[in-house]
């Protein structure tokens, strides 16, 4: 696993009140300035791609939500 936030991501994404694609996603962060499209997103989400800080401020800023939603009660993984 490259993230631990990429579920919480989803998670967000498919909130009742704020359920979108990741299409509709991507296109909100583009009008940020942030250059992710659907594939980077799916996979930030399943967990097999890093996430810049940028990247993950504009997640926050398209939905709605502030960085601590993603964060919040989060643990280091153990390392083996």
């Amino acid at each position: 696993m490259k993230n631990i936030v990429g579920p919480r991501i989803r998670n967000a994404r498919l909130q009742r009140g704020n359920r979108i694609s990741q299409e509709e996603l991507a296109a909100r962060l583009q009008a940020l300035g942030v250059d992710l499209d659907q594939g980077a997103i799916s996979r930030i989400e399943n967990g097999d791609r890093q996430v810049t800080d940028i990247e993950v401020l504009g997640v926050c800023l398209a939905l709605g939500i502030s960085m601590n939603d993603l964060f919040e009660g989060t643990e280091l993984p153990q390392q083996t």
